[in-house]
């Protein structure tokens, strides 16, 4: 019973329990619509998940990892930059822990991301993981060992909230980030930031599958705005080997289903990563939509 732990990914519009156990199987999963900007109903509907896997299993208390968009500060311990605003200055850690009567581990959903692909996924078997979101918005998570590594200011990762590198005066001025500041990378490298560019460029509102697909015809404005992503995610990713040189880069968010980034960005990267060599291996999350959820589950390892 002490093998089995449960993990939470509280999304913007969905909040996801699942039951892992020892081995990494699934042994209990369901989800509820985010109810949004009530603090309380939050708490509430977190307890009720946790007690939904746990009645499933006849078992509990079972150790419980939460995986939020924003981070715990640690001078405080109140959330910070979530974008789930109603969790902003507001103790979840320390209430989850009082409300579920046990140990509490909150942190970044997309540190999930890089704790759950570390453990069990793409990332398995390496040393230190970079993983990043390429969906609505753009982050990044760390894990070393298998373990979330948060920093003392609880931002370590936040890589889509820095300029993107070697940045153009067109690219640096043209793109206001909801941060406040102009030029964050998150306007360039997330999936809503490849359909702006696309967007921009011939007045066409598109996802980005139908981008991709449309550049896989030939079409050339789509041929030539994903050769400009390309170039973007392959200067965002040099500028984090430069300065960390992870082991493996893990890739997850709706854009990450895109074939050619695989292709593409082995041969893109050392033109950017100092020395002009770069063997780092860039991969796809292998569990998809899962590995934050997962991820969670996982804060709270297998001893």
């Amino acid at each position: 019973m002490t093998q089995r732990r449960i993990g939470i990914d509280l999304g913007g519009t969905k909040t996801e329990v699942i039951l892992l156990n020892g081995d990494s199987e699934e042994l209990f999963r369901t989800r509820i619509p985010t109810v949004r900007n009530d603090y309380a109903a939050t708490l509430n509907d977190i307890a009720g998940l946790v007690a939904q896997a746990e009645a499933h299993v006849g078992a509990g208390p079972l150790p419980v990892g939460v995986g939020i968009p924003g981070s715990v500060s640690r001078k405080t311990g109140l959330v910070k930059n979530a974008n789930s605003t109603w969790l902003n200055g507001k103790p979840l850690q320390a209430d989850l822990s009082r409300h579920l009567g046990r140990d509490v581990k909150v942190t970044n959903d997309a540190n999930c991301l890089a704790v759950s692909e570390a453990t069990d996924g793409a990332a398995n078997g390496y040393e230190f993981t970079f993983a990043a979101i390429l969906g609505t918005g753009c982050g990044a998570g760390l894990a070393w060992r298998g373990r979330a590594v948060v920093g003392p200011n609880g931002v370590a990762g936040e890589w889509g909230h820095n300029p993107l590198p070697w940045t153009s005066d067109t690219e640096l001025q043209s793109r206001r980030c909801f941060c406040g500041r102009y030029g964050c990378q998150e306007t360039f490298l997330s999936g809503t930031g490849l359909c702006l560019t696309y967007e921009r460029m011939t007045g066409q509102s598109l996802g980005g599958a139908e981008i991709a697909e449309r550049a896989s015809r030939g079409e050339r404005p789509a041929v030539t705005v994903i050769n400009q992503y390309l170039d973007q995610v392959a200067r965002g990713l040099a500028a984090v080997i430069n300065v960390l040189d992870p082991d493996v880069i893990v890739l997850g968010g709706g854009a990450s289903n895109m074939d050619i980034l695989y292709e593409q960005l082995p041969q893109r990267l050392p033109q950017y990563v100092f020395g002009g060599e770069c063997d780092t291996p860039v991969v796809k999350a292998q569990h998809g939509d899962s590995s934050g959820v997962r991820g969670a589950a996982w804060l709270n390892p297998v001893e």
